[in-house]
């Protein structure tokens, strides 16, 4: 069976119907069948099996085997087990995880009924990011609606198995996105992140067994259990499988939420289902993985949209959050954004990173408004070479990559404005500033 023989729309058949959000219109159309099934038909260990045999990897970013990660947490525990909702969707360029929260509430909580029946857990935690306002308003009257229903409670959907589900509004750092700096943040302590080991699912929320799983790997779940591991595999390539929401934003012109079978071409994505590049103008570069992925330059962008063929080209799928832009594009500018945020978001813990992601910001600042040198280029290189690898958790990373891959990529740009005196898209919008700005 062909991938477009076995996918149908999952995530976003109905969600342009006004209900779409509500218990009742979820269980007109299947909802919670599911987790019923879950729940009367499987034994625990067995449904680890059947999401290991789907493949599903994790829609957050890291794409690790969902069932492999549950299997990590010890079955004999005197403590509680916890899971951990990352719904803390910050990454530049990624709005996936609104969709359903917004639209599709009830299926995210079919999700976690499913996880923590298999994993044996009774309480579970929505970290949402604190600017979805909207998307929290609607989680919690989803909730509200299942406890009501006896979804949720004392007897989940009528049989003997406890599940709570709270939400907790994060506020607003970057940084708790990372799974250790969200469950530090949980407890209620400065959201920094932990070295691992140990790793969440043997120590994680209050030092108990703790799984880790985003909004869209959870959301999967209750397709598995609908069409089976075997079907669910031959939806997209089978290394990594399965419906997939690209968020593609930037300049195109029909920006949008696309749900697509994993490994979609890129190319497609643009072209077919957002419009193509808007004003008629052609594509310079694509971001295919949120602000931290390595840059695609246009001749690079006709690869699929998955795990491994993305890192074949030297980039990642991370939260699939697709940043279009056209051939009048500043990649300097587009640098300097970039650096600007990460040096914002970085919790100063590591030294490679708060420092590191200051000078980035700083020398790409120097070469936009004028005051850039040759040798800041090498400079930014070996700034990059001291950050990568070095820290606590991935944000010096994930600050080094564009940096790497935009001036490797587009090193002429660099070079003009070096030489002309600042970057023309700095020159348009301030043109007082030039000649002035950061001197380091």
């Amino acid at each position: 069976m062909s991938a477009a023989d076995a996918f149908q729309k999952y995530f976003t058949k109905h969600i342009h119907e006004k209900e779409c959000h509500t218990l009742d219109f979820y269980l007109a159309h299947g909802g919670y069948e599911g987790a019923k099934k879950a729940l009367r038909d499987w034994k625990p260990d067995p449904l680890i099996d059947e999401v290991k045999a789907s493949n599903l990897r994790g829609r957050g970013g890291a794409g690790f085997p969902t069932g492999v990660k549950w299997s990590f947490v010890p079955k004999q525990t005197p403590k509680p087990k916890y899971l951990a909702v990352n719904a803390d969707e910050s990454e530049p360029g990624t709005f996936k995880d609104r969709v359903i929260m917004e639209k599709n509430p009830h299926q995210l909580l079919e999700g976690i009924i499913i996880c923590c029946y298999a994993v044996g857990i009774r309480t579970a935690y929505i970290y949402i990011r604190g600017e979805y306002v909207f998307a929290t308003r609607r989680l919690e009257k989803a909730i509200e609606e299942a406890y009501a229903k006896g979804i949720l409670g004392q007897r989940c959907l009528g049989v003997d198995f406890q599940l709570d589900v709270t939400v907790h509004r994060g506020a607003g750092a970057y940084i708790c996105g990372e799974e250790t700096g969200m469950l530090t943040s949980l407890e209620g302590e400065r959201g920094q992140p932990k070295l691992k080991p140990p790793f969440p699912a043997v120590e994680g929320l209050f030092g108990c067994p703790t799984v880790v799983n985003n909004v869209e790997t959870l959301a999967n779940l209750p397709l598995i259990l609908e069409i089976g591991s075997a079907a669910y595999k031959k939806i997209g390539p089978e290394k990594s499988p399965g419906p997939k929401l690209f968020c593609v934003s930037g300049h195109v012109e029909k920006p949008a939420t696309i749900e697509a079978p994993m490994g979609v071409n890129l190319l497609e994505l643009i072209d077919r289902h957002c419009g193509g590049v808007w004003k008629g103008r052609r594509l310079k570069a694509v971001i295919p993985g949120g602000s931290s992925a390595h840059v695609l330059a246009a001749s690079e962008c006709n690869v699929a949209m998955d795990i491994e063929s993305l890192a074949a080209a030297g980039t990642m799928l991370g939260s699939a959050g697709v940043i279009v832009m056209n051939d009048q594009t500043c990649m300097v500018n587009a640098l300097l954004n970039i650096m600007r945020f990460y040096h914002h978001e970085s919790c100063g813990q590591c030294t490679p990173c708060r420092e590191g992601t200051g000078w980035l910001e700083k020398i790409v600042h120097r070469i936009a408004y004028g005051h850039g040198r040759i040798e800041d280029l090498a400079l930014i290189d070996d700034v990059c070479d001291r950050m990568v690898g070095k820290t606590i958790c991935v944000l010096a990373d994930a600050a080094a990559f564009p940096a790497w891959s935009i001036i490797r990529k587009f090193r002429d740009e660099f070079i003009h404005c070096i030489e002309h005196g600042g970057s023309p898209a700095v020159k348009k919008r301030h043109p007082e500033r030039i000649g002035g700005g950061l001197h380091v």
